[in-house]
């Protein structure tokens, strides 16, 4: 039997692809007020707690900075990815191997060699992240791997090597066997913006990253390319676009970025590498890229957004009980109400009624 509602595309909505993403946040609150009701919390201190106490002093602005900063940064390089219609699920893992790396080369810091020394560790990250997404696009070019497969099974692979580094060659032997490494020396530590926060220079890097990729993604042909070959891909290689190339080039500018974040994060507010240093930053970036409208100064108010999911699960556990999961809750509601509501404003429902077969209703 047919379902009786069929969804039409509409034309091109324009500004109200806009809406959704605010539509979608405030049923993400209400939706909330009732999560809360239901776990016999009071919805407005709930609401309150999650959503504005983080946002009272200067301090817990900088710590929205400090969450902003690898959840933007995994987000413009996914954008570039999704753009191009190249599915790059892996950024966790990006993440992980640019702070594994880059922490490697923090801890060979030579003592007094000045804070210059910061610039080739945040080099090392990158380069890190660069060849983690490499993998990805090694094994889709060569060998017509899916990418969504590899790149996530990768983060898998990711954390496990995290997990051996720090138990094992990176391990401090003065740390009484826990899993971490030695702190990480001055000069080779990211500087502060703010003095008495965590808030560091990553988070101007990130700002910096997301508008250079909005502006190569809307004013240089490169990002034509990417948006061509994305939308029209047998368009893209009749005009002569190489999708090698693209592969190579959008996989390469996640992944940089995704080991940018790592690098800043470890060297930045963690210190030194453990084996919690992301809770998710890269799966939670995906959410990011798709309420910032796939466009990477749309992601900037997505990853305060999420920024401030994270704190307020943090406030919510320890004024009000609350489980730990309920950040990723908050999370998986925003994503959920966002497809719902594309569903309405890039799609028209129209009814054309039951019929079946063999002697059904026609």
């Amino acid at each position: 039997m047919q379902f009786p509602i069929k969804l039409i595309a509409r034309q091109e909505p324009g500004l109200m692809k806009w809406f959704s993403p605010v539509a979608a946040l405030v049923l993400t609150v209400l939706a909330g007020a009732v999560l809360f009701a239901c776990l016999g919390k009071n919805p407005f201190e709930g609401l309150y707690v999650f959503l504005i106490a983080p946002l009272e002093t200067v301090r817990g602005w900088a710590e929205v900075g400090v969450k902003m900063t690898p959840l933007l940064l995994c987000a413009a390089g996914l954008v570039v990815c999704y753009r191009a219609n190249i599915w790059n699920i892996g950024a966790e893992g990006q993440f992980l191997m640019g702070a594994i790396v880059g922490g490697w080369a923090a801890l060979q810091c030579p003592p007094g060699i000045g804070h210059w020394y910061i610039v080739v560790v945040i080099a090392a990250g990158v380069a890190g992240g660069c060849f983690w997404a490499a993998v990805t696009a090694l094994l889709k070019d060569r060998f017509h791997a899916n990418e969504i497969l590899v790149s996530l099974m990768l983060v898998y692979v990711a954390q496990f090597f995290l997990a051996y580094c720090v138990q094992g060659p990176l391990q401090d032997p003065d740390g009484l066997g826990f899993p971490q490494s030695p702190l990480f020396a001055s000069d080779a530590s990211i500087p502060n913006l703010i003095g008495g926060t965590r808030l560091h220079v990553g988070f101007v890097f990130a700002l910096m990253a997301a508008l250079a990729v909005e502006v190569m993604m809307s004013r240089m042909f490169i990002g034509l390319q990417f948006k061509v070959s994305g939308v029209a891909p047998l368009a893209a290689k009749y005009a002569g676009f190489r999708p090698r190339r693209l592969l190579w080039t959008a996989m390469m500018i996640s992944g940089g970025l995704a080991g940018l974040a790592g690098v800043c994060e470890v060297t930045g507010p963690v210190g030194q590498l453990t084996l919690n240093i992301s809770p998710g930053y890269g799966f939670a970036a995906i959410i990011v890229a798709f309420v910032g409208r796939l466009s990477p100064a749309g992601c900037i108010p997505a990853a305060f957004v999420m920024a401030l999911f994270y704190l307020g699960g943090e406030l919510g556990q320890s004024r009000m009980g609350l489980p730990s999961s309920v950040t990723g809750v908050y999370q998986g509601m925003l994503l959920f109400f966002l497809l719902v509501c594309d569903a309405f404003i890039f799609f028209k429902p129209v009814w054309v009624g039951f019929s079946g077969r063999k002697g059904g209703v026609q």
